[in-house]
């Protein structure tokens, strides 16, 4: 007897109810602080490239905080080392909760997201390395193209008004999500010079402490809060980058829910976390990162310039090439389909948007080139450059197919029964179809009605004037 041909595996196919309402919550969440963080971009170059430009840079650069903690920083500095924080404690929770219950709990699943993240931060790299080195410039900015910023994505879709199906939505957020996991560790590993042991056992201690308050159940913000600040402290003190505490913090929490619970912990606090991160933290530090002198001599250097040349290259090339050339790659070596109603353009063209690095970029050009406040700059710019030469592109990619998008996306939504669950997961469900029967039913009753109506006021008509 001949063995049993195995399905071949979807790429791109429908996602589980439960999985694509968490996609749309939280890419919903998302759009919002995408804008905010468009606008908080926009206004830094307007307010740097005004008669108030001194006041940017003041303001930017005034310190504050207690220097007996070693905590005397600018308010640059706060919102890069502080604030962003937040953003990368909602990160580890979107971490943990892919990990366990989301596209990466399964291997096999998770191999080509995986796969096409890695090699959509390898090419960035790749194609910086090679325009430095063929141009003599620096290699210390290499990890700057590799990052993505899944907020301002969205804020592309939102401006152009373009709705992604579920599906390439969550690829987009999946790949953000690995993409945010490697930049962590970029961040910990590459630009962490010296170690302050003794702060750094404080930061582990406090870490184990916060796990087993978690772990026992412990509740109220009052017991956490303080204690997050503390590891902040010590975390920044050790040498590590700090928003490696935040991250550290977002991996304990318990992302799977208990019996009894309507919410998990994860699920709780990111609720409360992420308007913070999307709406304050992110939109601030964009606000006093992103305030670039804009000149004739900086515009041209972005594209003169081995460094800034190469960011902008990695961001629109590198990116797009490596993404859609592991998710190809990886589809063909594990056979997965790509879903029928998608085609490969349409990963070609969420590969392009996922060119724009605005956020992690801007904190790793300060990081990589900390001791060169003009380079920094220029690298700022081509950051800022970049992601607008990916977002056009993709526009215009995302544009050509707007109208399949539009059906995919009407009849993933259609809930003609009108039971809070989208028809086109009821399709096996035979009280589905009885539901339907019985409305169209009644609709075939309403027109049989009228009909009559409708004839017997013709016949009425009818007659001698």
């Amino acid at each position: 007897m001949a063995a049993p041909t195995s399905t071949p595996r979807k790429f791109l196919g429908r996602l589980s109810l439960p999985e694509r309402t968490f996609v749309a919550d939280a890419l919903r969440a998302e759009t919002v602080g995408g804008v905010l963080l468009l606008v908080a971009a926009v206004a830094a170059l307007i307010w740097a490239n005004t008669p108030l430009g001194d006041s940017y840079e003041s303001v930017r650069d005034f310190h504050m905080g207690p220097s007996a903690l070693g905590l005397d920083l600018s308010i640059e500095h706060w919102a890069a080392d502080g604030l962003l924080a937040l953003f990368f404690f909602v990160a580890g929770i979107e971490l943990k909760r892919e990990l366990v219950a989301g596209e990466l709990r399964e291997p096999k699943a998770a191999a080509l997201p995986v796969i096409a993240a890695v090699c959509g931060m390898a090419m960035p790299a790749l194609v910086y390395l090679v325009v430095t080195i063929a141009g003599g410039g620096s290699t210390e900015g290499w990890a700057v193209p590799t990052a993505t910023d899944i907020a301002f994505a969205l804020a592309v879709l939102a401006v152009i008004g373009t709705s992604l199906p579920s599906a390439l939505r969550a690829f987009l957020l999946t790949l953000a999500v690995v993409d945010d996991l490697f930049a962590i560790l970029i961040i910990a590993v590459f630009f962490t010079d010296e170690l302050n042991f003794a702060a750094l056992g404080g930061a582990v201690v406090g870490l184990g402490v916060f796990w087993l308050l978690l772990h026992k159940g412990v509740r109220g913000w009052y017991v956490y809060v303080p204690m997050a600040l503390v590891i902040w402290g010590l975390t920044y003190n050790s040498g590590i980058h700090a928003t490696i505490a935040g991250v550290a913090m977002g991996l304990m929490l318990r992302c799977t829910r208990r019996e009894g619970e309507e919410h998990s912990p994860a699920e709780r606090i990111e609720h409360l976390v992420r308007p913070l991160s999307a709406g304050l933290a992110v939109p601030l530090f964009a606000l006093f990162s992103a305030g670039v002198i804009v000149s004739g001599d900086l515009l041209g250097d972005v594209f003169t310039e081995p460094e800034p040349l190469g960011v902008v290259l990695g961001l629109v090339v590198g990116k797009t090439l490596g993404i859609f050339g592991g998710t190809w790659l990886a589809a063909r070596f594990t056979r997965a389909e790509l879903n029928e109603d998608l085609a490969w353009p349409d990963v070609f063209a969420v590969a392009a948007l996922a060119g724009i690095g605005f956020t992690v970029s801007l904190l790793i050009a300060e990081l990589a080139f900390a001791g060169s406040p003009v380079l920094t700059e220029e690298v700022k710019a081509a950051v800022l450059m970049g992601s607008l030469i990916a977002a056009v592109f993709a526009a215009i990619l995302l544009k050509m197919r707007v109208r399949k998008y539009n059906a995919l996306v009407e009849a993933e939504e259609r809930d003609d029964d009108q039971d809070g669950i989208p028809d086109i997961y009821e399709e096996d469900n035979p009280e589905y179809h009885l539901r339907m029967a019985a409305i169209y039913e009644e609709k075939a009753a309403e027109h049989r009605r009228k009909a009559e109506l409708a004839g017997a006021s013709h016949e009425g008509g009818d007659g001698p004037a």
